[in-house]
């Protein structure tokens, strides 16, 4: 029987060294394969580093492994991750590395596999031609991606696609995060596949590349090779590594189960077994009559009485829920249905305003199409934020859309808004206990700018102090000194 895991790793066409690393060996008394692919992150040779611990550590931890699984997984992740810290803080040279890993123990003589993952390294699992993407990116434009919200094409061309926001050595949020480490298990049936890569591929070769060549009649050598030979053929912007578990027992398909053949032959049937079709011909069944047994006519007149009585609830329930519908919909008229679907600049805005991580975001009107068409609400969750607009952005209620253009989290502290336009609004900007300041703001034809809600105490009593605002209407500046507590 050829080996059914294999793993290669290429430094690629632009990368001078290599930060990628992987693992697959038996582990357990061989009882499960090991698969892992890790990628460095740090420059120079920090990330190679962070890599090689992670490795060591992790073969060490899993191969002896006693008990549960998945616990034992995650503490090979955080014992990696300690490690990684440790070294940093020895060797300042080495202060900004840390690394990203997935890694799977496939179990192939019970046919499932467990798996953990941090980072934006990848687990796929191949059944039948269906490529299915196990893990998630743990980064902004992956999580784009996953939602939707970005397509697989524009995720691969986003100028932060390799900004990752977990790692190991990263934090010490993987020791108190429960969901830090992503973890997992899942059948691995006769005939599956896992692959496990690096982002230098996923970068560079999209689903349906990878998947026309690892459902090739190759062996997984072969196709290893081939995948990293089209990520280098695309670019080789990056290192590449790929590991392949294959389930190679064979597949069981149903069979069908054909009807016991009888030794008699019919009387229409010939020699050859082959029965002729014949016209059908029409006959009535004689009329049976015969006595009902002793109580039969009991039951049948118990069946009428409830079944009388299921149609008189029946009749009840839908007169009641036409006089419900009365006020809401005309007789006849069909309820609509509105699906909301965001527009690509209102979604643009959005994810512009949850990825940003400074002070100060500038927004352009050559980046945006005028006006900027809200179907629901924008939402500032940063703690400080000062929004800036060059040019001229309008934001303009769609027609069926009833809620705020924007909604300012009650945690944040400070916003500021400049030269920003709210139209045809019921409410312009919603907030709670936050310092808003606006700047060459305007609000056309809303009938509520601005809306502050206060979350006070129901059942003591309450000294408060709302101090009143000053709007200056040349500037249309309001100035509002509330401390975040409700205080001067």
């Amino acid at each position: 029987m050829a080996e059914n895991y294999f793993g290669l790793t290429d430094t690629g066409k632009v990368r001078t060294n290599n930060e990628d690393t992987f693992i697959t060996q038996k582990v357990m008394g061989n009882r499960m394969v090991l698969a892992a692919v890790i990628d460095g992150v740090g420059g120079y040779n920090g990330g190679e580093v962070a890599a090689d611990i992670a490795k060591t550590v992790i073969i060490d931890r899993l191969s002896g492994l006693q008990g549960e699984i998945i616990p034992g997984m995650i503490d090979a992740f955080k014992l990696a991750s300690k490690q990684i810290s440790d070294r940093k803080l020895e060797d300042k040279e080495l202060e900004s590395m840390a690394c990203v890993a997935t890694m799977a123990l496939v179990d192939l003589e019970n046919n499932q596999f467990f798996y953990a993952h941090v980072g934006d390294t990848r687990l796929y699992l191949l059944r039948d031609t269906s490529l299915v993407k196990i893990s998630k990116d743990h980064s902004f434009v992956g999580f784009l991606e996953d939602s939707g919200r970005l397509t697989e094409d524009a995720a691969m061309n986003h100028p932060k696609r390799n900004e990752i926001n977990k790692a190991l050595g990263f934090t010490s949020q993987i020791d108190t995060d429960e969901s830090f480490i992503e973890t997992g298990q899942s059948p691995f049936l006769p005939g599956d596949m896992l692959l496990l890569c690096s982002d230098g591929l996923t970068d560079l070769v999209d689903k349906n590349g990878i998947l026309d060549i690892i459902t090739q009649n190759i062996s997984l050598q072969d196709k290893a090779a081939q995948l990293i030979a089209t990520a280098n053929a695309n670019g080789g912007r990056d290192n590449v590594t790929v590991v392949l578990v294959q389930n190679d027992k064979t597949q069981q398909r149903p069979q069908a189960t054909m009807p016991a053949s009888s030794p008699i032959k019919r009387n229409d049937e010939t020699d050859d077994g082959i029965t002729p079709v014949r016209p059908k011909q029409q006959h009535t069944e004689p009329e049976l009559k015969h006595k009902a047994p002793m109580g039969q006519n009991k039951n049948s007149g118990l069946t009428l009485i409830l079944g009388f009585l299921c149609l008189v609830f029946l009749a009840s329930t839908i007169w009641l829920f036409l006089t419900n519908q009365k006020e809401a919909t005309p007789l006849g008229q069909a309820v609509p249905v509105v699906q909301k679907m965001r527009n690509a600049d209102e979604v643009k805005l959005q994810d512009a305003i949850d990825a940003f991580k400074g002070d100060t975001l500038v927004l352009s009107d050559t980046s945006f199409k005028q006006p900027i068409i809200i179907t629901d609400t924008l939402h500032i969750d940063q703690d400080t934020l000062y929004v800036r607009v060059k040019g001229n952005i309008t934001l303009q209620r769609d027609t069926a859309y009833k809620g705020p253009a924007l909604s300012i989290a009650t945690d944040s502290k400070v916003v500021i808004l400049d030269n920003l336009k709210f139209k045809d609004f019921s409410t312009g900007i919603e907030l709670g206990n936050t310092g808003l300041f606006l700047k060459n703001t305007q609000f056309i034809n809303c009938k509520l700018p601005v809306q502050r809600k206060y979350d006070l105490p129901a059942d003591k009593p309450v000294t408060a102090d709302f101090p009143a605002t000053k709007v200056n209407p040349q500037t249309a500046k309001a100035q509002t000194p509330v401390k975040p507590n409700g205080t001067r």
